[in-house]
């Protein structure tokens, strides 16, 4: 599984960079109440066990950077799509927890 982590994330955001020439699809697949306290910004919020029964909104060629909390349910997600037929699935490496430590110290954690 491909995996980024959270500098190179960082870094490819900053440069408004693309993935395969295309934006990168933040998916976002903690829960509600996790969003609320962090989150990175331009994220999509989509819990981890609403992602087969709306799967159909998702664009299956679009680069897509599946994020949760320390990367356990994102890899998950991430195998998940990828069996679908998904082209390009990366997981971001110790999740948004990674972020708060590696990239952004004053985000809230939790």
């Amino acid at each position: 599984m491909e995996q980024i982590t959270p500098q190179a994330l960082k870094q490819l955001l900053d440069e408004e960079g693309t993935i395969d020439e295309q934006p990168p699809l933040l998916l976002d697949v903690r829960e509600p109440w996790e969003h609320a306290i962090c989150r990175i910004d331009g994220s999509e919020l989509l819990p981890m066990r609403q992602v087969p029964s709306t799967i159909g909104r998702l664009q299956p060629n679009r680069p897509t950077v599946v994020i949760c909390h320390h990367g356990i349910r994102s890899q998950q997600v991430a195998r998940f799509l990828e069996q679908q037929g998904f082209a390009r699935v990366i997981n971001l490496r110790g999740g948004i927890a990674a972020w708060a430590s590696d990239v952004d110290p004053e985000m809230p954690t939790y």
